[in-house]
């Protein structure tokens, strides 16, 4: 059966950090796209950073250099370094999965769909 369990979430003031882990039950990660997506209050769930199976990573626009994704295969966890924190990054964070295919591959676009797997969500609150 497949899980994944994010964790990690927290509050924090303006500027700070956080590290987001999320554990993968049941599935190789180095042979799926993991990602990280986020949905802040009233909006709609958006991609911010992806790693293909052989660890190549690709960030949204609005995160790159800010958020840093990176995954460890022996442990099977996925993890989201997340540096000067604004209030705007206040949302639930999601860790997602999807077989790539073809092979080293992720999807090209952000669309939630085309992700197979989803955790529950970890709570990011950031104050000013």
């Amino acid at each position: 059966q497949v899980q994944l369990v994010e964790s990690g979430g927290d509050s924090v003031q303006t500027g700070g950090s956080l590290k987001l882990s999320c554990a993968v039950y049941g599935l190789p990660s180095d042979w799926f796209c993991m990602a990280w997506f986020r949905q802040a209050p009233g909006k709609e769930r958006e991609g911010l950073v992806r790693i293909d199976n052989i660890g190549r990573a690709t960030s949204a626009d609005s995160v790159k250099g800010h958020f840093a994704i990176s995954k460890d295969n022996a442990n099977n966890i996925l993890y989201l370094q997340m540096n000067s924190l604004q209030p705007e990054d206040t949302g639930m964070y999601y860790c997602a999965a999807v077989y790539s295919r073809p092979p080293n591959s992720c999807p090209a676009d952000w669309y939630v769909s085309s992700y197979r797997y989803w955790g529950q969500g970890t709570q990011v609150t950031v104050s000013s």
